[in-house]
């Protein structure tokens, strides 16, 4: 709750903004922003779609319909005149801040690793530090899914996660203040049952 206050308390600082935009406009709003003068920041990555006669690897958003903008707010209508921009995520009626932390860890994931997919949002579980290597100090939630462990990171004013491969023996758990332990166990058993 803390989080959410501050988020809608930033106001007009600048910060990081998400923009919901149409469908499939993703890379367009990115691109037509950055001309613009913005820092934008569009997070993708690699999936293989299948046609009956072919396989083609594609580029996708890891965030559906987002775009995230640093200092966008300044600028509200230039934003939001944007081709395929629908308006900033808001909350009590101006655009919602998003932590830096939050935007730093997506970005560290997304540059240094190649397997990086979108995740289901996970509200709490147990919370873990990368220990070594690549994606040293990055926190998320640890999941497991057949023989493989990932890394689930969360933007939490989406409700969006993505998630990253990892080492089980290369991670530690750490306590997080949103997670409680009944919360934690429900969320283990929910993700135990989906995989």
């Amino acid at each position: 709750m803390d989080n959410d206050r501050q988020s809608c308390e930033a106001g007009l600082k600048p910060a990081w903004y998400a923009l919901y935009t149409r469908h499939q406009h993703e890379k367009a709003v990115a691109q037509i922003l950055a001309g613009k003068g913005f820092e934008v920041f569009l997070p993708l990555y690699l999936a293989v779609h299948r046609w009956k006669d072919r396989d083609k690897q594609l580029s996708l958003p890891l965030f559906p319909c987002y775009v995230f903008v640093h200092g966008g707010a300044m600028r509200r209508l230039d934003v939001v005149m944007t081709p395929g921009v629908h308006g900033f995520v808001e909350c009590g009626g101006k655009p919602a801040a998003i932590p830096d932390q939050e935007i730093y860890q997506v970005r560290q994931v997304v540059t240094r690793s190649t397997q990086v997919e979108p995740h289901p949002y996970l509200k709490c579980s147990d919370w873990v530090r990368v220990k070594a290597g690549p994606l040293a100090g990055i926190e998320g939630i640890l999941v497991r899914k057949k023989n493989l462990y990932r890394l689930v990171l969360s933007v939490e004013l989406l409700e969006k996660s993505v998630a990253v491969e990892v080492e089980a023996s290369i991670v530690e758990r750490i306590p997080h203040a949103r997670a409680t332990e009944s919360a934690r166990r429900t969320l283990a058993w929910r993700a135990a049952q989906a995989w």
